[in-house]
């Protein structure tokens, strides 16, 4: 084949598709209700009234819904709570992977200070909390604000399913990598396929 036959054939292209964060991985990286209790007593903190913060952006989705419908279509009531529940719950999937890893700092930080041999990791003067102790603190800070973002993200979703009569699932789009029309890349496959 020479080197001109070659430079005509195209590639096919594989369309991707841009994944959406779901509500399962909130749930998998966010503090659930019993975790956020434990958190708030073992470090003194404010216990939340997650079913009040659930239901109380379900409701006022739900209140926005019903204030819009006359000006909006069903088509567009839909993109719209698609747009806002899909901001709820990447916020919530955000603050989950921004606690995981100021768990594992502490977790990190903890198991430095049992090592004896180490002085940089000694507990600081009297009076004050060490390293280690300020990171768990501030893990268990950033659980209850995940656990809070998420009850807020399952609310919208409830909400969403109320209003639109069907499950919340994130938006998928293909990436934008502008390409060639169906019938294009066809037509460059026949011709490639011919010779």
């Amino acid at each position: 084949m020479s080197r001109s036959t070659r430079s005509t054939k195209t590639k096919a292209r594989v369309v991707q598709l841009r994944k959406g964060t779901t509500l399962e991985m909130v749930r998998l990286c966010c503090p659930d209700g019993n975790q956020a209790a434990l958190i708030s007593e073992s470090f003194g903190l404010p216990v939340l009234d997650s079913d009040g913060i659930r239901e109380f952006h379900e409701r006022s989705l739900i209140e926005s819904a019903d204030t819009l419908s006359e000006g909006l279509s069903e088509k567009a009531m839909q993109i719209h709570l698609q747009r806002i529940v899909g901001s709820h719950v990447g916020s919530a999937f955000g603050a989950g992977q921004f606690y995981s890893k100021a768990v594992t700092e502490a977790k990190d930080a903890t198991a430095r200070l049992a090592n004896d041999t180490r002085d940089e990791d000694i507990d600081g003067p009297v009076g004050f909390d060490s390293k280690a102790q300020r990171k768990r603190e501030f893990a268990a800070e950033m659980g209850l604000q995940s656990h809070a973002l998420r009850m807020a993200a399952e609310g919208a979703v409830a909400a969403y399913e109320h209003v639109v009569g069907e499950s919340w699932k994130p938006y998928e789009r293909q990436s934008e990598n502008p390409g060639q029309g169906v019938s294009r890349q066809a037509a460059d496959l026949q011709m490639a396929a011919l010779g």
